[in-house]
């Protein structure tokens, strides 16, 4: 099982390519605050759900100054497949090695319909303008997440 994160712990740095297949590093976000939020799958309901709620709330938090990277396990094809399907907004990046996932404590063992499986954990960690961990939410609901963070955050 992975360690979760707390806050002040320094984010674990990736560079993942995005639906596109360009590079995107959390070193590119310095001086600004970023959502790094990792779900299971592309293209499934509550992933889904989750993606809009971002993007439909990505103007809002952009203007605090948080940016906001969605990490899952799916290739950036599918990663395409699902911005335009949905017309998402936010950076979706791919991580099929998990190396990302594991780091931040969002893959591991987790309950399934009440059966312990090793999956995705739906999670979101918020790191600073230092890359530092600021808030670290582990199996998160996808829905009114992202309300629940604007909260947490006082935005």
């Amino acid at each position: 099982m992975s360690e979760r994160l707390q806050p002040g712990d320094t984010a674990p740095a990736f560079t993942l390519p995005d639906a596109d297949g360009n590079e995107v590093s959390l070193a590119d976000h310095k001086g600004r605050k970023v959502i790094v939020y990792f779900y299971p799958s592309a293209l499934t309901p509550g992933c889904t759900k989750q993606a809009c709620d971002f993007t439909d709330n990505l103007s809002f938090l952009t203007g605090h100054g948080y940016d906001v990277i969605g990490v899952s396990p799916d290739k950036p094809e599918k990663l395409a497949k699902f911005r335009e399907q949905e017309d998402l907004k936010v950076t979706l990046v791919s991580d099929p090695e998990k190396e990302t996932l594991t780091a931040y404590g969002a893959y591991g063992e987790k309950k399934l319909y009440g059966k312990t499986v090793t999956g995705v954990i739906r999670s979101t960690v918020v790191v600073d303008e230092e890359g530092k961990v600021e808030h670290a939410f582990y199996n998160v609901k996808a829905t009114g997440h992202v309300a629940k963070i604007i909260k947490d955050l006082g935005l």
